[in-house]
């Protein structure tokens, strides 16, 4: 026998393998329930992180919800200050077509009463010229002209002479508004430049020539008279009386210058200026 089997063995002695399968268990067990456990705390730790994520996402829906408001509430002002614009401008254009329409009344009152006015002249006008032609028929009929009228050119002298024998001088030449010779003239041109032979200075036109001089009666006229139609101030035809009941004027473009008899177109007046 050996000096040390008294001894006991300091080898410590093995385990079974069911103690030791016991110890694995527990040992899986509890690093299973720790595996849990983390999870479960990993989970709880990212329940936050996934709240924070979802966040931002909300808010940006709630922002452009907002926008799109803020654009449609935009357009919408935009539409009705459009509208009221259109409005504004309609009301404006209807307002001064009444007053456009009112003032275009007024014009043609306005005119319709100078066309009145202007016709009641002319009949006015036409009825002194018809009697004067009355009365100066009546007066050639019976014979009873005055000695100044039935006064020939023979007998008339100085200046009077010289005025119708200018006048009778421009017989057959053109008749032409505005024209005061010498190969052309109109009415008043011609009554003017033959005057003008003999030192007076006349008016130009026909209504101051008609108030030239001294008013004379068509039954006492002599001859250089000045012979005018319409009314004295607002004559609108002139000629020169040269005796024997004949006057010459620049009539019309279709006779010019010509010699006519006072029953051709008797005048409304006469004027003496020699």
């Amino acid at each position: 026998m050996s000096h040390t089997a008294h001894i006991r063995s300091h080898r410590k002695p093995r385990r079974s393998a069911s103690t030791l399968a016991m110890r694995a268990g527990v040992a899986g067990g509890v690093l299973g329930t720790l595996a849990v456990a983390g999870a479960a705390g990993s989970a709880n730790a990212a329940e936050p992180v996934t709240q924070t994520l979802e966040l931002p996402t909300l808010t940006a829906d709630l922002a452009a919800q907002a926008a799109q408001s803020a654009d449609a509430t935009q357009q919408a002002a935009a539409n009705y200050q459009l509208q009221a614009e259109r409005d504004a401008a309609a009301a404006k254009a209807a307002k001064q077509a009444k007053s456009d329409l009112a003032e275009a009344k007024q014009k043609a009152a306005a005119a319709k009463k100078k066309a009145e006015e202007a016709a009641r002249k002319e009949a006015a006008a036409r009825a002194s010229r018809n009697a004067e032609r009355t009365t100066l028929s009546t007066t050639a009929d019976a014979g009873s002209t005055s000695t100044s009228t039935s006064t020939g050119t023979s007998t008339a002298t100085g200046s009077a002479a010289a005025v119708i024998s200018f006048v009778k001088a421009q017989v057959g030449k053109a008749y032409v508004s505005g024209a005061t010779g010498p190969s052309a003239y109109d009415c008043s041109g011609l009554v003017q430049t033959a005057f003008k032979q003999v030192g007076i200075s006349l008016p130009r036109v026909s209504q101051d020539q008609s108030t030239a001089g001294t008013q004379v009666s068509l039954s006492n006229l002599q001859p250089g008279d000045i012979l005018y139609w319409g009314s004295a101030g607002s004559a609108y035809h002139v000629a020169v009386y040269v005796g024997d009941g004949m006057f010459v004027g620049a009539q019309n473009p279709s006779t010019g210058v010509a010699e006519k008899p006072l029953s051709y177109d008797p005048p409304t007046g006469a004027v003496r200026v020699l």
